[in-house]
């Protein structure tokens, strides 16, 4: 019995209500335990305590109490819902699915109930069951555009990209102002190759929700793959802004400034980015992180984190797909697949063409490359098709791929993008394959449990580095960089069409402007205050970035027009106008891969510096196998001394020059047929292991 002085359980409830409504989770969830502490049997209490736990982020408890909720109204759909959703949040979404089909045999055909059920359906990943029951949902809410939203996202997993397009234009229709809607639109867009009109829609998505860091970061990263990087560094800005703890915003506009040579506040951001990984309050993108100047322990802790976090996304849909592997029988070949977006005129594509064409004939090997972009209709691409099996899924999610990986019945699967470029963890992490190898662009180990192999070598990793790789290590007896060793090298535009000196020295250093750091560039500028005359070959960089480097030059006392800029050109354009550069700078803490061994084919000298990690290493690699242990350089100070000693010997240069020459006909660096024959080699004894049921191991070739 209550006195005049206590309000009503209706009156308490309505006050817990307002307080979820405007965000108060903490003091609706204390309001909410006290209010049961005077009416015990009331489950709408118990079912609002119950929600404002799930705001907590307390699915454990919240579960418990709408527990209670429920036997006091067994019958009370909301309850149903929540407890479904609380369950869920706990990560019990099987639970949560059979407990919510059994209060749909309750109230058959109730459109809260199957919403729920679809979503609980969506996390186990079962997307067909999902779709069916968002499209029942439908009939008993059809002006629901949450509803839509759902459905679109399940036609979407299921890879019917047209349906998941449609579903969400009538929810935008029932909906104009929907941002989650604009969001989907996104995604959509952005699967679909349309990069453009997937920016539009996440920006109007924060235009209408400006307080979600989600949006900002979709759309930086679109604008980002675009080139529009100016405005995609203020899209990772904001999403910063509202989420200063987002290791991905953080890593992604630390790395977009290094793009784009704009350096104010370098130094702030990169201790930040290191404290987040330290500290593990932040996941943060791998490869953004091989820019920085950190060890391989660091690397390895960055990619742990990172291959954790697919793990867990990934773990329903692997639970779904379930594959199995056959073992071959003892004389089959080795299927071998390969995935990569680079199967075009790019880095990965003239790196690996060569190789290719070497193991055409090998009778031990059936080779399959899945291709995640489409067929751009240039030379490599026609020449990987000519010599392998080619299974163009740019048009799939990563689900469908990795079916059609295990339906191809692929014994050894390589991953020659790693966390680079459209990275492929995803569908490595659902393993389609019974051997899964790290190869290639992703120079360091991934920290996978999907990943069984790391390939490298002696030098870019060393038995002190070893520790440092989660992977088994097969290291290859040459450089692990494969070269296209049939690449023609045009006559080049003279000097002074490029926009260089007929007289003095051309240092060159075409590495992507993320490589080329405030360290980096200190190093040329001392190089050029000590060799007159000589001029810095750079790529020319995007948004005001080559304006910026000047800018940096002239502050160490550099004139800027000695800096000279060459636009992007196609492959062949651009390997001729190595010839008239004297000598490459290289860049540390990531050298020259794909750059270093064009100039070194083209005849230009290459000076690196050694490394502590495997990104710092290849260009090391790359000359000790070509037998000039003397443009490898141990600290910066012998670097900048051999390339000034260099910049000033013409008759060293042109000795250099002729000796490369010779090189690319007498050199095993370039010489594919060798480097085939390792690599099967190394295939072989992969699968040898698999085959007689010996785990992965260590092989040294």
């Amino acid at each position: 019995m209550t006195d005049l002085f206590t309000p009503s359980s209706q009156v308490l409830a309505q006050q817990i209500v307002e307080q979820i409504e405007r965000g108060a989770f903490d003091a609706a969830e204390q309001a909410a335990n006290d209010a049961r502490g005077q009416y015990p049997d009331d489950a709408e209490l118990a079912r609002l305590h119950g929600v404002a736990l799930l705001q907590l982020q307390r699915p454990a408890d919240a579960v418990k109490v709408l527990e209670q909720a429920a036997q006091l109204a067994p019958q009370s759909v909301e309850v149903q819902c929540n407890l479904g959703s609380a369950r869920l949040a706990n990560g019990e979404a099987d639970d949560a699915i059979e407990y919510l089909r059994a209060a749909l045999r309750q109230s058959p055909g109730h459109p809260a109930i199957l919403l729920t059920l679809g979503n609980a359906l969506m996390a186990a990943a079962r997307f067909q069951h999902a779709r069916e029951s968002y499209a029942m949902a439908t009939h008993g809410a059809p002006d629901h555009p949450g509803l839509r939203l759902n459905l679109a996202a399940a036609e979407l997993e299921l890879g019917n990209v047209d349906q998941a397009r449609t579903h969400t234009d009538e929810a935008l229709q029932l909906h104009p102002r929907f941002d989650a809607a604009y969001a989907l639109r996104g995604r959509i867009l952005q699967t679909q190759g349309n990069g453009p009109e997937a920016s539009r829609a996440w920006l109007q998505a924060e235009r209408l929700s400006p307080r979600n860091p989600q949006y900002p970061l979709a759309a930086g990263q679109v604008l980002e793959d675009a080139g529009q990087f100016a405005v995609a560094a203020e899209a990772y800005e904001r999403a910063l802004r509202l989420n200063p703890n987002d290791g991905r915003a953080l890593s992604q506009l630390l790395f977009l400034r290094r793009r784009l040579w704009d350096w104010h506040d370098l130094d702030a951001l990169s201790g930040r980015l290191q404290a987040a990984v330290n500290d593990g309050t932040a996941v943060v993108s791998p490869f953004t992180m091989l820019a920085e100047d950190v060890d391989a322990a660091m690397h390895l802790k960055t990619a742990k984190a990172f291959a954790a976090v697919i793990e867990e996304q990934t773990a329903a849909l692997r639970k779904q797909q379930a594959f199995s592997h056959a073992k071959p029988a003892p004389d089959n070949a080795i299927r071998v697949g390969f995935v990569a977006d680079g199967f075009n005129d790019h880095a990965t594509g003239l790196l690996v063409v060569a190789m290719f064409e070497a193991l055409a004939n090998d009778e031990d090997l059936d080779l399959h490359l899945f291709a995640t972009t489409p067929d751009d209709g240039g030379s490599i691409r026609r020449r990987l098709a000519a010599v392998t099996t080619m299974h163009d899924v740019s048009a799939l999610n990563h689900a469908q791929v990795a079916q059609r990986i295990h339906d191809t019945g692929v014994e050894v699967l390589v991953d020659l993008n790693g966390y680079s470029g459209r990275d492929n963890a995803e569908l490595f992490a659902l393993r389609p394959a019974p051997i899964q190898v790290n190869w290639l662009a992703y120079p360091g180990s991934m920290g996978a449990p999907w990943l069984d192999y790391l390939v490298a070598d002696k030098i870019t990793v060393p038995d002190e580095l070893r520790g440092h790789v989660s992977e088994k290590l097969v290291r290859l007896p040459r450089c692990y960089q494969p070269n296209d060793n049939t690449r023609q090298v045009a006559q080049p535009p003279s000097r002074a069409a490029c926009g260089l000196p007929e007289q003095g020295t051309v240092f060159a250093c075409f590495n992507n402007s993320y490589k080329i750091n405030p360290a980096a560039f200190a190093r040329m500028m001392l190089v050029l205050q000590q060799v007159p005359d000589s001029v810095l070959w750079l790529l020319g960089g995007m948004d005001g970035a080559d304006d910026r480097l000047r800018a940096a030059a002239s502050a160490a006392g550099i004139a800027p027009e000695r800096l000279v800029f060459l636009p992007r050109l196609p492959h062949a354009e651009y390997l001729a106008h190595y010839l008239n550069a004297d000598l490459f700078l290289d860049t540390l803490p990531y050298n020259a891969h794909t750059t270093a061994s064009d100039a070194l084919w083209a005849g230009c000298p290459v000076l690196t510096c050694t490394g502590h990690t495997f990104a710092g290493r290849v260009a090391t690699s790359l000359l000790l196998q070509l037998g000039l242990p003397e443009l490898v350089c141990e600290d910066e100070e012998a670097f900048i001394a051999m390339a000034t000693q260099l910049g000033n010997d013409r008759e060293a240069l042109a000795t250099l020059r002729q000796h490369l020459s010779q090189q690319r006909t007498q050199s095993s660096l370039f010489d594919m047929q060798g480097f085939a024959s390792d690599f099967r080699r190394a295939l072989q004894a992969m699968s040898a292991r698999y085959r007689i049921g010996r785990m992965p191991a260590d092989l040294d070739l």
